[in-house]
């Protein structure tokens, strides 16, 4: 049975601002902990405010690797003024603009994870085009274009380690969300498509594949 947090690392993820709902998380953790077992970082793409990088802070906090997360800290699509994901208090009042690399570094600091994450500013694909590293897990949970999401997917999946593990999150393969699911589901669909993955497992949105062989 897999290694669930400790209550306070449970409750810190639930107390933080973002999106995934605590059933996805307990999956994202038992997966980030099995990953985490190969001895490599640990990387996901789209911080937010850092709610899902406390799990996976976690998860390498007791395996003692480390977590990687990558964002801009700009906001994705759907969370700009004026779409339902919006959130007021992520807004710099200066500059105007959204900026959650504050809140993400609050988050951390209250949750004692701060030791055991490298935050990458900046856009996945620039940062993926310089990075030589293996990994053991890649969680893709940035933008939901197609633009983004596969670029996200043909940007780090090549760096997954044989046995590693890569997770889609929000995955819906309802036509009705297609601004919310449907770009991460198509690139679900390639991953599972290419021969290179298998599936591991799914919980509501959250798909975990497998790397079995080479290719994306």
């Amino acid at each position: 049975m897999p290694a669930a947090p400790k209550p306070e690392t449970l409750a810190a993820f639930e107390q933080a601002k973002g999106f995934m709902p605590t059933r996805e998380g307990l999956a994202l953790h038992a997966a980030a902990t099995e990953a985490a077992a190969l001895g490599l970082p640990l990387l996901e793409v789209g911080t937010y405010c850092g709610r899902s990088t406390i799990l996976l802070a976690d998860a390498a906090r007791e395996t003692g690797v480390t977590a990687i997360t990558v964002d801009h800290h700009r906001g994705s699509e759907e969370q700009q003024p004026g779409w339902d994901y919006h959130d007021p208090e992520t807004i710099d009042p200066e500059l105007g603009r959204m900026d959650t690399l504050p809140t993400f570094r609050r988050t951390l600091h209250k949750a004692g994870l701060e030791d055991h994450v490298v935050a990458m500013v900046g856009r996945s694909p620039q940062i993926a085009a310089f990075w030589r590293a293996p990994l053991g897990l890649v969680f893709i949970d940035g933008g939901h274009t197609d633009e983004h999401a596969t670029a996200d997917y043909e940007g780090w999946a090549p760096h997954l380690a044989e046995g590693g593990l890569l997770l889609i999150h929000d995955v819906f393969p309802d036509p009705e969300d297609e601004f919310t699911g449907q770009a991460p589901y198509r690139v679900y669909l390639r991953a599972l498509n290419s021969g290179a993955f298998t599936e591991v497992s799914a919980t509501d949105s959250l798909r975990v594949l497998r790397r079995t062989s080479t290719g994306i």
